[in-house]
Parts: structure tokens; C-alpha cells; sequence
């Protein structure tokens, strides 16, 4: 009796039993398992609404908005078909959110399943990231890719052009928000504020115009 009644305070001041200290060190070792790569690269399921406010806004000048934001959707048709969906940012310290998918989402393609992946980014791939997608997809012939952009980067610069047209002749489908593709992006990917009903998005000004604009640029590249 003595003995059973010292070995109770210790577990009261645990304050949780067993069973949920288990549970922690599942979560811990999932998160060990999805340890992040050495360059600042953020994953996360939903991102902050700020965020998506300011990074995704189609409009012609982006000053400022020097990150990716990559939403993604991954359907991996096998005997069963799975989907899983998340996105990642980057700051542009090492690598670009492109290739970090390529290194971190998806480093292998099994060459026995079908991959339909799509893409809501900000904005379109620099030339290196282009260029890695085209070989990708050149390797990866079970691998259907559609790329969703709110604006395109650097549209002007010939090498960008010539980057994207590889892209589309590898096979990737590119592609200009439309204000419904934001509103997707909002349902899917960024945070509602807990407790709040769901806010409806609101479109911006000039969405429209703006998607418009970069249709028919994306046209003339392509």
C-alpha cells in the first residue's frame, strides 16, 4: 500500500496521463520526420490571410513581393488514389519554393503511378526554376503538371520567354489566376480566423483587368 500510494504523486504532477505523453511523442516523431531543409524554406497546410493578400495580388508592379508563395494540389493515382495538399514559401535564400517542392514534396516520382499535380503560385518561375521543371517533366513522363500563376515574373526578358515556352513544350500547362482561382486559394489554403465563420473572399479592384493583362501577355509568349 505504501508503495503504490508514493508512486501516485509523481504521476499527478505529470498532470497528464500516459496515454497523452505518448501521443506528444507520436507528434514529435512525425515532426522528426518532416524536419525541414537547411534553407529557410516554410511548409504549413494554410498560410496567414496578410500573406496571401499582398503576395498573390495580380497586379503589374510587385515591389516588395520578392517571395514565392506555392500552393499545391497532388494527386497520386496508383490502386488508390491519394491526395495531398500544402504549400510552401521561400525567401529566396537558397532555394526557390519550385525547386523545394521538387526536393522536399515530391523527390521521387515512382514510375508506376500517375501524378496530377497543380500549382497556384504567385507568380510565374524564374528561368532556373523553369528550366528545372522542363527537365523534370522531360524525366517524368507519368508527371502532368499545371501551373497556375497570379502574375508573370520578368515577362519581358527574352531568356524568361524562351524558359517558358520549354516549360509548355515539356508539357507543363501555365496558366493566369482568374479572380475563381484566388477564391480557390482562399477556400483551400489560408487561414480562417478559428471561431469566425469562413470569410467570403473579396477580390480586389482590379483583379479582373489585371488577369486580363497577363493572359494576353502570357498568349504573345506562348
Amino acid at each position: 500500500k505504501m508503495a503504490e500510494k508514493q508512486e501516485e504523486p509523481s504521476n499527478t504532477q505529470n498532470g497528464e496521463p500516459d496515454n497523452a505523453e505518448e501521443g506528444e511523442e507520436k507528434k514529435k516523431k512525425k515532426l522528426k520526420r518532416e524536419d525541414l531543409p537547411p534553407f529557410e524554406i516554410v511548409t504549413g497546410e494554410r498560410l496567414p490571410a496578410i500573406f496571401f493578400k499582398f503576395q498573390f495580388r495580380n497586379v503589374e508592379y510587385s515591389s516588395g513581393r520578392n517571395k514565392t508563395f506555392l500552393c499545391y494540389v497532388v494527386e497520386t493515382q496508383g490502386k488508390e488514389s491519394v491526395t495531398s495538399r500544402g504549400y510552401l514559401e521561400d525567401e529566396h535564400a537558397a532555394a526557390h519554393a519550385e525547386m523545394a517542392f521538387f526536393n522536399t514534396i515530391l523527390p521521387k516520382c515512382e514510375s508506376s503511378l500517375r501524378y496530377n499535380i497543380t500549382w497556384y503560385v504567385s507568380s510565374s518561375p524564374c528561368v532556373t526554376c523553369a528550366d528545372r521543371i522542363t527537365e523534370t517533366l522531360k524525366k517524368n513522363k507519368n508527371l502532368r503538371l499545371t501551373i497556375m500563376v497570379g502574375r508573370l515574373f520578368m515577362w519581358e526578358d527574352p531568356e524568361m520567354q524562351a524558359a517558358l515556352k520549354k516549360m509548355k513544350s515539356a508539357g507543363c500547362k501555365l496558366r493566369i489566376m482568374k479572380p475563381q482561382d484566388f477564391e480557390y486559394v482562399w477556400q483551400n489554403f489560408v487561414e480562417q480566423e478559428e471561431g469566425e465563420e469562413a470569410k467570403a473572399f473579396v477580390p480586389w479592384e482590379d483583379i479582373q483587368e489585371n488577369f486580363h493583362y497577363y493572359e494576353e501577355k502570357l498568349a504573345e509568349i506562348l
